[in-house]
């Protein structure tokens, strides 16, 4: 009876060993499990709840995604949620075909500055840096989707009131990016209302307050939303919602 409890210990305590081992692997589980390539197809509507996403382990110590879409794990075009700990920095490197990132929370750095949340940044091909967090923060970010002769660096502020356009329909907006048929704008609503838009080269939708009733589903924040060209949509706006939104983009030759 004995054996058969110290036995029944060995086992229990290697189990709880392996369960920990498992747990402080997990992120990095979740890197090699998920697909190299995901929501490629800019030709396909999508949409997920980031905040329902796992964070993933990236190969720089200190710095998480959530990958949203990418044709490449670790190059190439890309979506994604990005967190910094405290600290975490990268190699000063740049960005084939731009770099494009709203800051969502806490201050981004670079050599250049430091950013806050509501930060609005492009980085053309060619620009380099070294980005870092003193504090943490997570980002939004857009890699290699530049469209050509798309080479403005932006450095915009989107909580400086003074810089929206109000409309008569209850809402503002201000005009974040222009290129060819490719606009990024910010929307703040302030009442509830139904929108109807037409999207001839597609359109995505990051949540950032609020939420949108979209196709009978409710986009609360943190939602993003791709919608395929030629996508003609209705949308229920929340009270008090803000939108970030990029149309004309997808489909187009780069």
């Amino acid at each position: 009876m004995q054996a058969i409890k110290i036995a029944n210990v060995i086992n229990l305590k290697s189990i709880q060993r392996v369960n920990k081992t498992l747990s402080n692997q997990k992120a990095d589980i979740a890197s090699v499990i998920s697909p190299v390539q995901y929501n490629t197809n800019p030709l396909l509507s999508v949409q997920c709840d980031s905040y329902a996403k796992s964070w993933q382990a990236s190969p720089t110590a200190g710095v998480w995604r959530k990958p949203l879409a990418r044709e490449s794990r670790e190059s190439g075009h890309a979506t994604s949620l990005v967190k910094y700990d405290a600290g975490a920095s990268f190699a000063r490197h740049d960005h084939p075909k731009g770099e494009e990132i709203l800051v969502l929370k806490g201050v981004f750095s670079d050599e250049h500055g430091d950013y806050p949340a509501g930060s609005y940044l492009r980085n053309p091909a060619g620009f380099q840096h070294r980005p870092y967090s003193k504090d943490g923060c997570i980002i939004f970010v857009k890699l290699h989707q530049f469209q050509d002769g798309d080479i403005l660096r932006t450095k915009m502020d989107i909580n400086n009131a003074m810089l929206f356009t109000r409309h008569r329909a209850g809402h503002k907006s201000l005009c974040l990016h222009e290129h060819k048929k490719e606009t990024v704008t910010l929307y703040q609503f302030e009442t509830e209302t139904i929108q109807k838009y037409y999207y001839e080269h597609g359109a995505e939708v990051l949540v950032l307050e609020g939420a949108i009733e979209h196709e009978g589903d409710v986009l609360s924040k943190g939602s993003w939303l791709r919608l395929s060209p030629d996508s003609p949509i209705e949308w229920r706006v929340a009270t008090n919602t803000k939108l970030w939104l990029k149309e004309g983009h997808l489909g187009l030759s780069r």
